[in-house]
């Protein structure tokens, strides 16, 4: 691992510190996806007119094209400052965008990377269908190609934002005739198109940001297809590599945060001896020292993979050892908390509003599955990582 801090990244520092806590919105992000995607898109704007978006991006993108050392530093003091969570934007700024840089071509690149920076248009991914999650080679939404289009059946879903998106990064199946890995294509879809059909699923954790989308007889024009016809798993694989690699930085990052408020919850907190605060319990105690410390061995994790990332241009399977540490790290200090709480966990609190403790735990049952389940990304470490046998 090589992270060097150069005078120029500590001036850095201090230039984004002092921005975000002149700027970082102070009201609370909205819950419903519409309002949110007014909410975030005008922030996004915000950051892009203050030369804080796309920090890493090519430059002539409307990037600053500045290193992976500096955007972890962004995304450190964005954590400090409370910044909002990126909500409708993460596809885009964290699958559509860094997978058009390294495999989309030039118009592709010029139309859609500065609309995403300048907070103009949300994207949603349609990888998952109901019978191919971890699976994912297993989809089944056809692709018929008929003349300069592709025309589109099928259905997706856990699409986050879909009501709210203005494109899609999609796979389809373009080609039936060879092994499952083949014949899928990585295309753009525009969601205003006819014959989409989003229908949005409330969870748990009383968020409404999923849905299924069906598509009928959809017509997509085959100049949005990245990459190559029947080319679209190795695509897939950049979009994941950047998923399970950085795209999750800025929730690891944020996790140090969410252990300082941890700590302030066992001190308010009354114990279970019913006396002193839970802080004083040995138990609570010991565990909240071992989050403390998994949440500081996740951020040296992290800075490993962001070091190996500044050398190639797509996130490698080591992105895979965070994302699963990462889901079992924040699981257990969620876990931690409802035990803290005890009964007054009971009372439902929203994960985008201060103290939305029963929210995150909810939401945080998913970091396990999404992206790729936990199973998954043992198998990736297991076969491309440690060499062992399928």
């Amino acid at each position: 691992m090589d992270i060097t801090v150069s005078p120029e990244d500590h001036e850095f520092r201090d230039e984004v510190r002092t921005w975000l806590r002149a700027n970082v919105p102070r009201e609370p992000q909205p819950i419903e996806p519409r309002p949110m995607r007014e909410f975030d898109l005008a922030w996004q704007r915000t950051q892009y007119e203050g030369g804080w978006a796309g920090i890493a991006w090519p430059s002539e993108y409307g990037g600053r094209g500045m290193t992976l050392t500096q955007q972890l530093i962004w995304h450190e003091e964005y954590a400090l400052a409370d910044g909002p969570d990126v909500g409708v934007n993460f596809v885009g700024l964290n699958h559509g965008g860094p997978t058009l840089i390294s495999r989309g071509n030039e118009e592709q690149k010029t139309f859609h990377l500065p609309r995403i920076l300048r907070g103009e248009a949300v994207w949603c991914q349609g990888f998952s269908e109901p019978g191919a999650g971890s699976d994912l080679a297993a989809l089944q939404t056809r692709a018929e190609i008929d003349g300069d289009e592709l025309v589109v059946n099928g259905h997706k879903i856990w699409t986050s934002y879909a009501d709210a998106a203005d494109y899609q990064e999609l796979l389809v199946r373009t080609d039936s005739t060879g092994s499952k890995h083949q014949g899928i294509t990585w295309v753009i879809n525009d969601m205003s198109n006819p014959g989409v059909d989003v229908r949005p699923i409330r969870t748990p954790a009383r968020d409404a940001h999923f849905a299924e989308v069906f598509y009928d007889d959809v017509r997509i024009p085959v100049r949005n297809i990245v990459g190559e016809i029947g080319d679209g798993w190795s695509v897939a694989m950049s979009t994941l590599g950047f998923e399970r690699g950085t795209a999750f930085m800025a929730h690891q990052v944020a996790l140090h945060k969410e252990v300082e408020r941890l700590i302030d919850l066992a001190r308010e907190t009354t114990g279970p001896d019913g006396k002193r605060p839970a802080l004083a319990d040995d138990e609570f105690a010991r565990r909240i020292a071992d989050i403390r410390a998994e949440v500081a061995a996740l951020r040296a994790m992290t800075l490993a993979v962001v070091s190996r990332s500044a050398r190639t241009a797509t996130p490698g399977p080591e992105g895979s050892v965070v994302k699963l540490y990462f889901a079992e790290v924040s699981q257990r200090l969620h876990r931690l908390v409802m035990d803290i709480l005890g009964p007054a966990g009971l009372r439902f609190t929203h994960r985008y509003r201060e103290g939305g403790w029963t929210g995150e735990y909810l939401y945080g049952l998913a970091n396990s599955i999404g992206g790729g389940t936990s199973e998954i990304q043992r198998n990736i470490i297991g076969e491309r990582l440690l060499g062992l046998p399928r």
